[in-house]
């Protein structure tokens, strides 16, 4: 093939309305410094609390902390571009940012479903809960779901970036994103593009059926409750985990699994934006507003400050205790 291998790509950006930039640095700066701040507070509060001591808000302290790589992944190099008149990352770069997005999210995406399966087992089987979410299967559950989001990753990562990229370099987005890199490429696509259909597919959907089908049987036993105090704890324990479920799977849907447009639009970018930079800051802040733990464990804290230790401390006391 005759042509030079792009070394550097450049980025459109968010917007060509330079006069809007300032507000876009300022408004996604504070996002940025909310998501941070907010997922360590979850996980203080889990490791700190003895209460919160139990599977769910241990799946939940991994999903903080994936959120916390997530939103630092993309979102300061975009901050950073909003005032910089070139956009520019380096080839190796944009293959690193794209690997570790893919696979944080890939590693999300089963977890909500692991989550889903925690609040099953908890509403519909609760005496044999503590016997069936050990120790030892949380931790497997959790690596599963790492495991299965980095292989995910490589996958898309080595097909995407093994392609020949000798015409334009400009990436119509505002970070590494498989469908606007395909567009530039001098080779054929559409093996790559099979495998980004089938594996975002297949990993999407079947964490989905997963939390689907965990919820039929989950309202279903809900339903036959009699008490209705316990009907309300038993919503108001799944409450936050669907809202962060939908949030999830909507960006995702619209952002993959639909008919590909020759055209990124501002709306594909909006989408893009709500699910790489805001959707990090939403989860812990709906787990703060919905889960009546977390709010009574916030509460503790603001009362008696001086009864967090500190965050190591915290950690080997957790660690040590979790599953007794």
């Amino acid at each position: 093939m005759n042509g030079t291998q792009v070394t550097m790509f450049v980025f459109s950006g968010l917007t060509d309305n330079e006069k809007i930039l300032p507000f876009l640095f300022i408004f996604f700066s504070l996002v940025y410094v909310m998501a941070i701040i907010g997922n360590i507070g979850i996980i203080a509060l889990v490791y700190n609390i003895s209460r919160l001591h139990s599977p769910l808000y241990y799946f939940l302290s991994f999903l903080s902390l994936i959120d916390i790589f997530y939103a630092s992944i993309i979102t300061p190099k975009m901050i950073f571009d909003l005032l910089s008149s070139k956009k520019v990352i380096s080839f190796n770069a944009c293959a690193l940012q794209f690997f570790f997005y893919a696979a944080l999210g890939g590693s999300e995406n089963f977890l909500l479903s692991t989550m889903s399966y925690d609040r099953y087992v908890a509403i519909c089987h609760p005496l044999h809960y503590m016997s069936i979410m050990t120790k030892k299967k949380c931790l497997c559950l959790v690596s599963v779901a790492f495991s299965v989001g980095f292989f995910q990753s490589s996958v898309q990562t080595s097909c995407t970036f093994s392609l020949q990229f000798c015409g334009s370099n400009l990436i119509d987005h505002f970070y590494c994103d498989i469908p606007p890199l395909l567009k530039l490429s001098c080779s054929e696509t559409f093996y790559c593009t099979m495998v980004t259909i089938y594996i975002v597919g297949i990993g999407t959907i079947i964490p989905f059926l997963t939390i689907i089908f965990s919820y039929i049987f989950i309202l279903s036993s809900i339903l036959r409750m009699t008490s209705s105090e316990v009907r309300k704890k038993a919503f108001s324990t799944c409450s936050s985990h669907l809202m962060c479920v939908s949030v999830f799977y909507v960006t995702v849907f619209f952002n993959y699994l639909r008919p590909p447009s020759s055209v990124f639009t501002s709306q594909d970018k909006v989408a893009s934006i709500f699910y790489a930079v805001v959707t990090p800051m939403l989860n812990p802040l709906v787990y703060t507003l919905r889960n009546q733990e977390i709010k009574r464990s916030i509460g503790q804290i603001m009362c008696n400050p001086t009864s967090a230790d500190g965050v190591s401390s915290v950690i080997r006391h957790r660690l040590g205790t979790y599953g007794k």
